[in-house]
């Protein structure tokens, strides 16, 4: 694996923080051009990607913390050496989908419908940040001999990495298409919370780097809850008149 991909004169360059950085240029792009077609400029649309990445980022930090919390209170800085890996996409979406509701709402914006069209390319910029943590040497599977040799744990391991970046670039694709059909304000979002909540449960059951509670992770039973939250929701949706 490769942490670092360069130096900049005495200044490191991580994998983790490059990656992250290029799935928010390409992700918040290409989602300001698509929110032009229901009427919103693309200053309100990189404001929006701007507040939602950063308490995106802060609630990730925050969960990951939070999971490991023996970990940290005996190494405090590492709080916030992010280079390193350790976000959580359950706190990632919790905290960034309201601070991105609250901004919506503040421009007296269409809520459902710009949900619409963020939903695709979270999971685009999801889809990219996962090679970063490849690259990185977090989120690994478990040991088997088929395997990626990953030096900084001098073993072979499954790429989870790999699995969980094609299957949100699989879900973005099937986002993209709901979005050239007809469907009800909300249901695109709707939809990306039920596929990644889907992906996220099945791709932890071949991770290694978390403790399991009967038979399941922490991230399994927020994966659970958010998918019972989405059906609702788009249940709700599908009535709605």
């Amino acid at each position: 694996m490769l942490p670092i991909i360069c130096h900049l004169g005495p200044i490191p360059v991580y994998s983790y923080g490059l990656f992250l950085a290029i799935a928010v240029i390409v992700s918040g792009s290409l989602m300001a051009r698509e929110a032009l077609k229901i009427g919103i400029p693309e200053e309100t649309a990189y404001d929006l990607v701007f507040w939602v990445v950063l308490w995106g980022i802060i609630g990730a930090r925050t969960f990951y913390v939070l999971l490991n919390v023996e970990y940290f209170m005996s190494a405090p800085l590492e709080i916030i050496m992010l280079q390193k890996g350790g976000l959580a996409w359950q706190g990632s979406l919790i905290a960034g989908a309201i601070s991105g509701v609250l901004y919506i709402r503040k421009k007296k914006l269409p809520v459902l419908p710009f949900l619409d069209v963020c939903a695709p390319f979270i999971a685009l910029g999801h889809a990219i940040g996962r090679i970063g943590c490849l690259l990185n040497g977090c989120c690994y599977g478990k040991p088997a001999s088929w395997g990626l040799f990953f030096p900084v744990w001098e073993a072979r391991l499954i790429p989870t990495q790999i699995f969980m970046s094609i299957g949100q670039l699989v879900i973005f694709c099937i986002l993209r298409s709901m979005q050239a059909r007809q469907v009800k304000a909300g249901q695109i979002f709707a939809w990306y919370l039920l596929l990644s909540a889907v992906e996220r449960f099945s791709i932890e059951f071949f991770r290694a780097d978390h403790d399991v509670y009967a038979g399941l992770s922490i991230f399994q039973y927020v994966s659970l809850a958010v998918f019972a939250g989405a059906l609702i929701f788009n249940q709700y949706l599908v009535r709605r008149k």
